[in-house]
């Protein structure tokens, strides 16, 4: 089995860039094959290592992800990247296993109504079949891709409001008792803040241990997406998720913004002292092809507006 803390060592920051999956899922149009291939290309030349590019999804329903192989190809030739996909169902975990994907995705919601009206099954349905893929994985591939538990809504849910926490922390338990390899704890429509986002580490982390990989995934819905990011960091979490150009959203928080700009949560971590390997410049660079391929599709950023600090630039 592929060791999880290879792809996410627990003394590193590993920021996983989600523009080619999350980013392009409600999008009203999306790049060419090609085009996706120079973003790639891009980022990975600026220092992005972990790209989530797609989901295993019926093409004719998500035409947006047709390409998905062709982008876990060029990954996979990409020296130390990695790919990451979603796999919603047996029949997704089956296409992902004639691949060289690196991790999947399975998303387990917070919350009863989020899980009803987003998979049409109920939470403990979604930890059945969670423990369903982790065997059908096992017996699929040598090289065992790492299995990643979403846990949306996980900071409160816009069909029911509050989220008891302690509801997150025993899904989260379960999950990895199913046989997940990595939680990764999502505020999937921007309701938490920094003091939630401490506390849930740290629960998380008495729980389930120092050792277990965690990472999180925030939304700026209401401009604290940023803040978030720097509490998880503070508080021990070293694998934050980030889409270039702020691109994404979910359909559960209609009008709200996407993900945690990635080049503005890059430099966030080089402002607390935290090593990337990114190049911010690069990143910029990389936009320009995003904001190309989609003119119509708004881009956030406070780094494409105001720029580096002249103290940076001149470093």
């Amino acid at each position: 089995m592929m060791d999880a803390r290879r792809l996410f060592p627990v003394d590193q920051v590993v920021l996983r860039e989600v523009g080619l999956r999350d980013g392009l899922q409600l999008t009203r149009h999306y790049p060419t094959t090609q085009q996706k291939l120079d973003w790639l290309s891009r980022e990975y030349r600026a220092g992005v290592r972990h790209f989530e590019v797609g989901s295993f999804l019926p093409s004719t329903r998500f035409p947006q992800f047709a390409d998905l192989r062709v982008l876990i190809d060029a990954t996979s030739r990409l020296d130390g990247a990695y790919s990451t996909a979603l796999t919603l169902n047996e029949r997704g975990v089956a296409d992902a296993l004639e691949t060289q994907v690196d991790e999947m995705i399975f998303v387990v919601s917070a919350t009863e109504s989020h899980s009803m009206a987003n998979t049409r099954r109920s939470r403990a349905e979604a930890i059945e079949m969670l423990a369903r893929i982790d065997a059908q994985r096992r017996a699929g591939r040598s090289d065992l891709p790492v299995l990643t538990a979403g846990i949306a809504m996980s900071f409160g849910c816009s069909l029911e409001g509050e989220v008891n926490p302690r509801d997150v922390i025993d899904i989260s338990e379960r999950a990895i008792k199913a046989g997940a390899d990595v939680l990764a704890i999502a505020d999937t429509v921007g309701f938490g803040g920094p003091a939630q986002v401490a506390w849930m580490v740290r629960e998380l982390r008495r729980a389930l241990g120092d050792d277990q990989p965690i990472a999180m995934h925030f939304h700026d819905t209401r401009g604290l997406a940023l803040a978030n990011c720097a509490a998880a960091l503070d508080n021990g979490i070293r694998v934050l998720d980030g889409c270039l150009g702020g691109l994404g959203g979910c359909p559960f928080a209609p009008g709200a913004t996407g993900n945690t700009v990635f080049e503005d949560m890059v430099f966030l971590c080089k402002t607390m002292g935290l090593q990337t390997n990114i190049d911010i410049d690069g990143l910029l660079a990389a936009r320009k092809v995003v904001a190309a391929s989609m003119p119509d599709e708004p881009l956030h950023g406070a780094l494409a507006r105001a720029g580096l600090p002249k103290v940076l630039e001149d470093a």
